[in-house]
């Protein structure tokens, strides 16, 4: 069987860089099974299969290159840039179903905003000097008085807050105890931050780690970047209704990305959000399976 699979980096940067994801359009004939062949062969951290939806515009199944996750931000975006700039959403409120329920999209001329939930927090203190040992970090480059958190919005991303831009770009990653972290903790992966930016505008640069989903560094995380941006808020005071999250800056090479997300605020707490941004074709993939 031969599958089209269209390579669509989501959230560029000045139309350049950003995270690469797979979507395939039209999927209703694939079992999960062969889902997972496809996104095993296609050769980027996560694949969109888009299917027919009875209770929203389009069903979004996501896959790694070895497993299924409920939500992914990246291809998400990539997936309904995709579609909008095939004339394939009618309207700019749209809507996705995945296995963890349904979920609104906003299209705004070249940028999709997916919805998440406002960010639930755990602080995973036992693990405290295992997480800093995976990373070769210091207590001392840690922001002080500032929590390293479990935050999720739909799925959970663990936050480390660091000093400066020159510490996370000489994070020195251990994927196997960042694997039994994960395992332990039910992440998708890490996501170290720094408030110290490349763009004078952002709110954070970042990074995100994640070898319990094949994914060794990830230039562009929504999933991540929402939680992120509650973070921001919630802990560092950043009282903000928009956070613009940059990531993929420090990879090697490096595919600079950047992740906007808006917050929806009543009585000065998060109700909910929408993270966005742009996404354009790179390539066409002729998958056989």
């Amino acid at each position: 069987m031969k599958v089209e699979v269209q390579i669509v980096n989501a959230f560029v940067y000045n139309n350049m860089g950003g995270n690469p994801a797979g979507v395939v359009l039209d999927a209703d004939r694939f079992t999960n099974d062969e889902k997972l062949k496809i996104a095993s062969k296609v050769g980027v951290s996560e694949t969109a299969f888009v299917s027919k939806s009875g209770n929203a515009d389009f069903k979004l199944d996501f896959f790694t290159p070895n497993r299924q996750i409920a939500h992914c931000g990246h291809a998400t975006i990539a997936t309904f840039s995709y579609l909008a700039q095939l004339g394939r959403v009618p309207h700019k409120n749209s809507s996705k179903e995945t296995i963890d329920g349904r979920r609104e999209i906003l299209i705004t001329g070249d940028l999709a905003f997916m919805e998440q939930r406002a960010a639930q927090y755990l602080e995973p203190n036992q693990l405290r000097e295992k997480i800093l040992k995976s990373l070769q970090l210091q207590k001392n480059e840690l922001i002080e008085d500032k929590p390293i958190v479990v935050a999720n919005t739909g799925n959970s991303f663990l936050m480390i807050p660091v000093r400066s831009r020159e510490i996370l770009k000489n994070l020195q990653p251990d994927m196997k105890l960042i694997h039994e972290v994960s395992d332990a903790l039910d992440l998708i992966g890490f996501y170290p931050f720094t408030v110290e930016t490349f763009d004078p505008k952002s709110d954070a640069s970042t990074r995100m780690f994640g070898p319990r989903y094949a994914i060794t560094e990830e230039a562009g995380t929504g999933m991540a970047a929402g939680p992120l941006a509650c973070y921001l808020y919630d802990f560092m005071g950043i009282k903000k209704s928009q956070m613009l999250i940059e990531q993929g800056w420090l990879m090697t090479p490096p595919s600079a990305s950047q992740i906007i997300v808006d917050l929806e605020i009543a009585n000065e707490k998060i109700q909910k959000l929408m993270a966005g941004g742009k996404g354009i074709v790179s390539e066409k993939k002729l998958i056989e399976i």
